[in-house]
């Protein structure tokens, strides 16, 4: 285990709820868009994404901190895609890590708007991190654009509203769903510390195959866990007649695989760097409780 790994994580969470709660807190005439916003933007979370934008940065010689307001754009992104998610034309879920979802507190049209708000707002973030040259923020826009659009996120989207029933459609929704937003934050690290293409393809590998990890996992816990910690009511995927790892290869096989998923992303990292706390961020995801 990497001794400092629950140090190191404590300071990227930090800096990356100090990021987030400075933004939207301006008075005006509208201002309940704002209040909206940070509802769903500070209702706490893993900030697993925002942690791997700095974690790649130092892995690859570079100040971690200026990664953050990269990563935090993607957390923005992230909490969009929550917020309509959860919405009746989606998901219709009532809560959010135990807490009403926001078109529950604030109403339907707040919530698109909410998440409309937080997307537009995640590339303002990246325009004006004077910190960074202005090709790296083109290459952030460019990463942060591919991964939440159509080539992205907004297809794994559309592939779950339809049906799939096969392990080979399966992973094609998640990686676009899950795995490109996770992906997308690794390489926005790399981007902070002008890192090359060899790292970029290495952390883009790495995440993916911890966003199958991931989801798999997610699928394992909406059976077995405890709707305590994970903040909303279990055994919704089968309420909602979805597809899963599980009804795909069982409990066991789901986290067997979900394991294998693991390992294969802690192989992808490049070992001639410190890779630590990389690694054992892999491993505390398919052993956490929400």
């Amino acid at each position: 285990m990497y001794s400092d790994f629950e140090t190191q994580s404590a300071l990227y969470r930090a800096a990356t709820e100090e990021f987030l709660a400075k933004q939207f807190t301006d008075s005006c005439p509208w201002d309940t868009i704002y209040d909206s916003m940070r509802y769903s933007l500070l209702a706490g979370g893993k900030r697993i994404r925002p942690m791997l934008s700095m974690a790649f940065c130092h892995m690859y010689g570079g100040d971690w901190h200026l990664a953050a307001p990269l990563g935090c754009a993607l957390e923005m992104v992230h909490t969009y895609s929550l917020i309509h998610d959860d919405l009746p034309c989606m998901d219709n879920d009532d809560l959010r890590r135990g807490k009403p979802t926001n078109h529950k507190v604030y109403g339907e049209t707040m919530a698109v708007l909410a998440g409309d708000g937080l997307q537009s707002a995640a590339f303002e973030v990246i325009a004006s991190a004077s910190a960074l040259s202005a090709q790296q923020r083109i290459d952030a826009v460019e990463v942060l654009a591919k991964a939440c659009g159509t080539s992205g996120m907004v297809a794994g989207q559309v592939l779950d509203m339809s049906n799939h029933s096969s392990e080979e459609e399966l992973l094609m929704l998640h990686e676009l769903k899950t795995g490109a937003m996770i992906a997308g934050a690794a390489e926005l690290g790399c981007i902070a510390a002008n890192a090359d293409k060899k790292a970029h393809a290495c952390a883009r590998e790495y995440a993916l195959k911890l966003g199958i990890a991931f989801q798999v996992y997610d699928d394992v816990l909406d059976v077995i866990g405890c709707e305590k910690d994970l903040g909303k009511p279990i055994g919704s995927d089968q309420e909602e007649g979805k597809f899963t790892f599980v009804n795909l290869m069982g409990v066991d096989g789901a986290l067997e695989y979900a394991k294998r998923c693991t390992e294969e992303a802690k192989a992808a990292l490049d070992h001639a760097l410190d890779t630590a706390f990389l690694e054992e961020l892999a491993d505390s995801l398919i052993c956490r409780k929400n």
